[in-house]
């Protein structure tokens, strides 16, 4: 299985690509000036985030009463700018949430069903090697449970993880038609129930299935995925900071240097210029828009009651990130959180140089979003990154 946090990013490594100029971070880098409203709680949080080795953090709380952000680190290494507070990234895997959204409203203007099949709308796309598109439906791929192998480790290499892969490939743009075609050409990690294929419960996590998905839209709206994202989703709510990038690799100003650090590499190496995927990972967003679109999600201003409800029917999924009772809905995941009595949805997303994380409350009443732009595949510092992060998710929305 590959998870969101070490086998994605590890995969993308080989994948993507970016410079090889690399930087050591100086012991006595200056803590970031503060600008706006700033929660001494979260400033405290992300600040034990960037303690872990991280570059720049930034993060937000918003609800109705309005936003708080904190912030630390630099834009750069050997920079004593600080982190902007409205820096540009890639969201990564958060991206499939708005994927899911816009597949939810087609299901719920009827033009589409969460139990029609692959096969009903990309016929002949999904077979061989054992994987069937007649026995896995929509609500199998926005809830991870088609059995679909990931396209992103389709032959992939641990030692071609490396900066030298990704120079070399960071401009390289594959077709979503090249991605389902590398996933299909491996044998599936299994086939939902012939009888109720929607009503599978196996879980695994595939970037293929959000790839499918875009795909599905497209066929159902005659649309590119990315326009329906915009009009269904960025120009109703506002999100001006909020796109779709297409194949270009760079990200807008103002943002922060992203570094990676390649396994066996004790140096980090900038990683900022890359592909980021498509319905399954390509967005770019900043921590303001993004908790824009959670708390209208959430909200009830993008989905009809019935859909969202749909949304919140999950299955567990163990040992996706380093917390317990994680369970996954569609697009969308739920986890219990102490002091919270509906816990708190989220999803979360890695790219290469940027890890993004974020929380919801049920009634879309608080969100909390933030960008780490560091990296690492593996190791103890990766895992108490995560730790941290997720400690500062939970904390900022009790």
């Amino acid at each position: 299985m590959i998870t969101r946090r070490a086998g994605l990013a590890a995969t993308a490594a080989a994948l993507l690509g970016g410079t090889a100029a690399t930087t050591e971070a100086r012991a006595s880098e200056p803590r970031a000036r503060r600008s706006g409203p700033v929660d001494s709680a979260l400033q405290k949080n992300v600040e034990a985030i960037r303690a872990t080795g991280v570059s720049g953090v930034v993060a937000e709380v918003q609800s109705a009463h309005g936003s708080t952000k904190a912030r630390a680190g630099v834009a750069g290494l050997g920079s004593r700018e600080p982190v902007p507070h409205d820096a540009y990234y890639r969201i990564g895997s958060d991206t499939k949430t708005f994927t899911a959204v816009v597949v939810l409203q087609l299901v719920g203007e009827g033009r589409l069903k969460l139990t029609d099949t692959v096969e009903r709308w990309l016929p002949g796309a999904v077979r061989g090697h054992g994987n069937d598109g007649r026995r896995i439906t929509v609500a199998n791929l926005l809830r991870q449970t088609s059995g679909l192998g990931d396209y992103f480790a389709v032959g992939a290499d641990p030692g071609e993880f490396t900066l030298e892969a990704y120079r070399r490939n960071r401009f390289r743009a594959q077709s979503p038609e090249e991605q389902v075609a590398a996933a299909v050409g491996e044998p599936p990690q299994w086939l939902p129930d012939a009888d109720d294929p929607a009503g599978e419960r196996r879980w695994g996590y595939s970037n293929t299935n959000y790839v499918v998905a875009g795909l599905i839209v497209e066929a159902v709206t005659g649309h590119p995925w990315a326009q329906e994202v915009h009009e269904r989703i960025i120009e109703p709510l506002g999100l001006r900071h909020t796109f779709t990038p297409g194949t270009s690799p760079y990200l807008p100003m103002p943002t922060a240097t992203g570094y990676t650090y390649f396994p066996k590499e004790t140096r980090p190496t900038d990683t900022t210029v890359g592909q980021g995927g498509g319905a399954d990972g390509c967005v770019i967003s900043t921590t303001h828009d993004h908790a824009l679109f959670l708390r209208a999600l959430f909200g009830g201003r993008l989905l009809r009651p019935a859909q969202l409800a749909a949304m919140r029917e999950t299955v567990p999924a163990p040992d996706w990130i380093p917390a317990p009772g994680v369970r996954y809905g569609l697009g969308i995941a739920w986890r219990p959180v102490a002091g919270i009595g509906d816990g708190i949805w989220f999803h979360g997303g890695t790219s290469l140089g940027c890890v993004s994380e974020c929380g919801v409350t049920a009634d879309g009443a608080t969100a909390v979003t933030s960008a780490a732009f560091t990296l690492r595949l593996g190791g103890p510092e990766q895992d108490e990154q995560s730790v941290r992060t997720l400690r500062m998710v939970e904390s900022a929305l009790r």
